[in-house]
């Protein structure tokens, strides 16, 4: 499929285009067809953290690795390329919220922070001041033109590859400067063409969730961020009895099983933190069945008649972990309050991760929005706001 399809009035040499050059072989790609087309391309990398000068771990981004890759593709395709020191702002947007959330019993998703916040909130404003009439990134979904002028965001054709999950908070005012010239292609088809423009990049490893934690354990991240903070407590039955202690809540997410420490005649999960009281509470797997979710921070890219909120009872379907598929549900909305009514029980819904909302549960869906999962009630439940499981 032809790349030509930026949905611009002028011609491609008339119009500069801001690329975010993460170092990978995505973003890497997306320059080279954009400047083979013949835009004004300006490559943008993003110094977020810094582990050390030389320091770097396969499936990390934005570090000094990466950043030393998209200077050596800006300059195999001959493109102007900048590197923005954003770490302070990185630090505080996403990073410093994350080790609060997983302190608070939440299990947050930095990429949807950080793609809110840093990408698609100040490199946009880079954007602008560089006289770009798009950013482009290395993103796989399609973002497509409505009859009445505005842009939507869809799944991508590779549903393997498909990141709407993690870009449910981009705004309306941000879809019209953003376009995703990827969404319409498989990764193979990626490589291979970084593979016919000679770039360097062509068989790197793909980046990983949690970029800036180095070793992967996000624990000891936490720990140098909020030294002392994490208090240990009881790991409780949902019966009542105790069962063992914990080293603090950052180390558990609902829907965990292995790593308790505990023994007991059944297999045990992780079914809520209670970050006040220091608690972890545990039981069978079926009591993590959840049928409701009351989401905080809906972000609506619907029909803008509705306004920030969908209409009730709207059918939509929803993705509660950005590896499962979209599963039927409704909209609920009551007293200014958005919950999502599955159609079936889900498992291991944990509170501070994402509930994204799609138009149809086939694949290509249009995505409509979503929010922060901040309560999940019982899939056995009639009514939503009589048995909370999470707060």
């Amino acid at each position: 499929m032809p790349l030509n399809s930026l949905d611009l009035p002028t011609k491609p040499s008339e119009t500069r285009v801001v690329v975010a050059m993460s170092g990978g072989v995505d973003s890497s790609v997306v320059a080279a067809l954009l400047k083979e087309e013949g835009y004004d391309v300006v490559g943008v990398t993003l110094q977020l953290y810094d582990h050390g000068a030389t320091t770097h771990r396969v499936g990390a981004c934005c570090a000094g690795q990466d950043i030393h890759d998209a200077r050596k593709v800006a300059a195999k395709i001959n493109i102007p390329h900048y590197v923005l020191d954003y770490e302070d702002r990185f630090r505080k947007e996403v990073v410093d919220r994350f080790a609060d959330d997983y302190l608070a019993g939440r299990t947050p998703i930095p990429c949807v922070e950080c793609n809110r916040s840093i990408k698609f909130r100040d490199l946009l404003g880079t954007a602008r001041d560089l006289g770009a009439a798009v950013l482009a990134t290395g993103h796989y979904l399609t973002s497509r033109l409505l009859p009445d002028g505005r842009r939507a965001l869809y799944q991508a054709a590779d549903a393997s590859r498909d990141q709407s999950y993690f870009l449910y908070a981009t705004t309306p005012a941000q879809l019209d400067m953003l376009r995703f010239p990827l969404g319409e292609r498989s990764k193979a088809e990626t490589r291979a063409l970084a593979a016919r423009f000679g770039l360097a990049v062509a068989e790197k490893a793909d980046s990983q969730d949690i970029c800036f934690v180095p070793t992967g354990r996000y624990a000891e991240v936490i720990e140098k961020l909020r030294p002392g903070a994490s208090r240990p407590g009881p790991i409780i039955h949902v019966d009542g009895r105790v069962l063992g202690q914990h080293r603090g809540v950052m180390h558990y997410t609902v829907g965990q099983r292995k790593g308790l420490g505990i023994a007991d005649g059944e297999a045990l999960y992780v079914l809520r933190l209670d970050a006040q009281r220091a608690e972890v509470i545990v039981g069978p797997r079926a009591a993590l069945e959840v049928g409701a979710i009351q989401l905080s921070e809906l972000n609506w890219l619907g029909d803008p008649a509705t306004g920030a909120w969908p209409a009730n009872g709207l059918e939509v379907a929803v993705k509660v972990r950005s590896t499962r598929p979209p599963r039927k549900a409704s909209i609920e909305i009551e007293d200014g309050v958005c919950r999502v009514r599955l159609a079936s029980p889900e498992e291991g819904v944990a509170p501070g991760q994402a509930c994204v909302i799609y138009d149809s549960p086939a694949p290509g869906a249009r995505l409509l929005g979503g929010g922060v999962i901040a309560t999940t009630y019982s899939g056995a439940c009639a009514n939503p706001r009589e048995q909370a499981l999470a707060s």
